[in-house]
This record gives structure tokens, C-alpha cells and sequence, in this order.
């Protein structure tokens, strides 16, 4: 059987700048053997090609980590949106000054070019591998693999990794990266578990592709609401308040009094009725709507909520079971239909610290939340109104280019959260 550098090789589509291959829909290493199938290239301008590259530069990270402090233990390390991360167990904090030893040691890892390997193991000999590596989290994460499954791991010189890849064929590829920041994470996002170091870092094929993505990172923060917003003082946070919970100051406060006045007659012109329904209930009312089972450990919960004998309450997350609390106020007539409630909901969201950020991830925030209730031929129509209002809004406040949508839908074999 031919590598895939070898077919893209006889058909002349391989280049310096080919990072990976697809054969099919699958995405490969440039090592990897091929059967029959459509194999086609990938540079750093295909999103897959990106992946490729920055996963393969969280293992040079992984690996420089582990040759200045050995006694550290990896967790994971995907490539995400702009870059890459790993998480770290260990007792070193990695300040400023340490990343910049660690980049060193990067330097020194793409200079060697070492040569990265794929090879799979038996589960028994896999566990065994991380085990005399003193890598615990990675067998958890064996144990997790299904059985018959590959176990796959990646090999750079003396450093190995358990990794599902695919790799670049080399680290030597790696020329331009830079790490970014290290923050608080806890492992598998869960505040009961162990808080880990998360190093973010961002690679590039060359210094001046990378010199242009870090040059717009720094004029982007300069424009950050959380800079701005504070600079023209508009809100601001207090560490005795808590993450997640700002303080709107005068200017801010009038500016979310105008926006809210606007929103609510606007919504009343187009039939809304204005609710005002209580910022808590009693568990009873969210195990009613599901969010009790679904979304008890993003709710903020007073009282036990494991006593049954005893009254518990829990800070709304979303309005939604209350407002239906209207329409069930009464018996109702389908002539009544489409009944549309409307309300500025102040929510509260126990989300964990580390994804606190300015006004965009907090803990308590106010939304224009609908909610409708209606006849089945109604719907399509009532659909396409409520897309127009969010069009009309986000149109009138001049940021409906920059926005998506996306519509969710019910799949019978993954509807456990539905």
C-alpha cells in the first residue's frame, strides 16, 4: 500500500506547504497507509489543515513541559478556534516568566525535527505504557476508550503521547508559535474535580503570518468591551461581589434602561403581552419543566436540595417555566391563540469562574425572553415573526452582519437533554 505522500507525490499535489491529506472524508497523516480511496491535500489554509498544525504544536508543548518539569502530568491538548491549549497537573505555576522557558524548549524540540510516529497498543499494554510514565490522567482516558477501539499513541523522539491524531510528519514544520496566556481549569470542566494550568498558545508556518495574527490579537484588545467598557465607565466588577456579577455604573445603568423601554414597546407592537414573574421557585416547578434533572449544577440553589422534607429554592437560569405560568392561569380558548408573552428577565447561571469574562460569560444577566404559546398552524407563521424581531433588533443596533443562526432540531437517538 502507498502513504499518502506517496499518492499525492505520483499525481503531483504534493508541495512544502502540505501539512495533511483527506482520504475521503477522514483526515490523515502524511505517513498514513491508504487503501482505495480519493485522497486530497491540505495546507494551512483548510481548516483541517489548521487542526493539524495546531495539535501538533500542543504536543511540542506537552513535550517541553515535560522535559523542564518531569514530574508534571498531561491531560488533554486539542487545537481550538485560534490555536491550541493543554492542561497540566503540577506543582510549578506557569507565570509569564516560566511560558517563556517553556517556549525555549519549544524552539529547541522544532529545531531537532524529530520525526513523529504513529503506533497503536493493546489496552493492557497501553495502560501499562502510561503507567510507567507516571501519567495517570491518560489512563483514565484509556479506560474510556471503547473496547475494540485502536489505541493509538504519537511519537517525538523520547516523548510519546496518547493521541487519536493525525500529526505533521515532523516538528521541524512548526516554525512560528507563541504561547498566549495560562489560566485556572478544572478537569473535564468540573468544579469538583482538581484544578488544572491551561497553557494556550497559537502556531504559524512562518514568523510573519504569526507577527499578523498576534498584531490583530492586540488591536482586538484594544477594542475589547471588557477595556472599553470599564475605560468609559459603563460597568465595573469588585472582587468582594464576586466574578460574574458587575456593577452597571450611571452611564451603563441608562444605556440598559433605554434598551430596555425600546424593547418592550417594541414587543408590544407586535402583540406581546409583558410578564413579571419571580427571580426564584421552589424545586418543584423546575423538576415540572426538566431543568431540575437537566441543569441543577448551573442553577444556584438554596437550600438542600437533597431533603426532601424541606422547602428548596433555586434562582431562575431562564424564564421559561414561569411565563407558561400565565397561560395556565385560566382555562383558554384556542380563539385566544397565539397568546405571546414577553419579559426583561433578570437570570442568574452558576457558571465556574474560569469562563467569567466582562459582560459576555457572567452569573446574573437580563434578557428580552419570549415565549409563545399557539395552534400548530400557527407556527409557521409565528416563526417567522419572531425571526423578524430579532432581525429588527439586532438590525437597529447595528450588529445583525456580524450575527448567525442556528436552528435546532430533535433527533430521536440523542434527545436526552431535548
Amino acid at each position: 500500500m502507498k502513504t499518502a505522500y506517496e499518492f499525492l507525490k505520483e499525481r503531483e499535489l504534493m508541495s512544502r506547504e502540505v501539512l495533511a491529506a483527506k482520504c475521503g472524508d477522514t483526515v490523515i497523516g502524511l505517513s498514513t497507509e491508504i487503501g482505495d480511496c480519493e485522497v486530497t491535500p491540505l495546507t494551512f489554509e483548510d481548516k483541517e489543515g489548521k487542526e493539524v498544525f495546531w495539535h501538533t504544536a500542543s504536543h511540542i508543548l506537552a513535550q517541553a513541559v515535560k522535559r523542564l518539569y518531569p514530574e508534571a502530568k498531561l491531560t488533554i491538548g486539542p487545537s481550538v478556534d485560534n490555536g491550541f491549549y493543554y492542561d497540566i497537573d503540577s506543582d510549578v505555576s506557569f507565570s509569564p516568566d516560566i511560558l517563556t522557558k517553556i517556549e525555549a524548549e519549544m524552539k529547541k524540540i522544532v529545531k531537532e525535527n524529530l520525526i513523529i510516529e504513529r503506533f497503536t497498543l493493546p489496552r493492557d499494554e497501553a495502560k501499562k505504557l502510561m503507567e510507567e510514565k507516571n501519567e495517570p490522567y491518560k489512563v483514565l482516558l484509556i479506560d474510556r476508550i471503547p473496547e475494540g477501539s485502536d489505541i493509538s499513541f504519537y511519537r517525538q523522539g523520547e516523548f510519546t503521547d496518547l493521541c487519536a491524531g493525525p500529526h505533521l510528519h515532523s516538528t521541524g514544520a512548526v516554525k512560528a508559535f507563541k504561547l498566549t496566556q495560562c489560566t485556572g481549569a478544572y478537569w473535564e470542566g468540573n468544579s469538583q474535580n482538581k484544578m488544572l494550568q491551561r497553557i494556550y498558545g497559537t502556531a504559524y508556518p512562518n514568523k510573519d503570518a504569526l507577527n499578523e495574527y498576534l498584531t490583530q490579537v492586540e488591536e482586538a484588545r484594544k477594542r475589547d468591551h471588557n477595556k472599553l467598557g470599564r475605560d468609559l465607565e459603563l460597568f465595573t466588577t469588585v472582587d468582594t461581589i464576586g466574578q460574574g456579577l458587575p456593577i452597571l455604573l450611571p452611564k451603563g445603568a441608562r444605556v440598559v434602561q433605554l434598551l430596555q423601554r425600546w424593547i418592550e414597546d417594541e414587543e408590544q407592537k407586535r402583540g406581546y403581552l409583558l410578564t413579571k414573574t419571580p427571580f426564584m421557585a421552589k424545586r418543584d416547578l423546575y423538576k415540572i419543566s426538566g431543568h431540575w434533572d437537566h441543569y441543577r449544577d448551573g442553577m444556584f440553589i438554596l437550600g438542600d436540595p437533597d431533603d426532601e422534607t424541606k422547602e428548596c429554592f433555586a434562582l431562575r437560569p431562564m424564564t421559561c417555566p414561569f411565563q407558561y405560568q400565565v397561560f395556565l392561569n385560566k382555562p383558554r380558548s384556542y380563539r385566544e391563540l397565539p397568546m405571546r408573552f414577553g419579559e426583561t428577565s433578570t437570570l442568574f447561571r452558576n457558571e465556574d469562574s474560569g469562563e467569567m469574562h466582562g459582560l459576555i460569560r457572567v452569573r446574573q444577566f437580563t434578557i428580552s425572553e419570549g415565549h409563545l404559546v399557539l395552534r400548530p398552524e400557527q407556527l409557521e407563521e409565528e416563526f417567522k415573526g419572531c425571526l423578524d424581531l430579532a432581525k429588527y433588533v439586532l438590525d437597529t443596533v447595528g450588529i445583525l452582519e456580524d450575527c448567525t443562526f442556528r436552528f435546532s432540531q430533535w433527533y430521536p437517538n440523542n434527545n436526552a437533554k431535548y
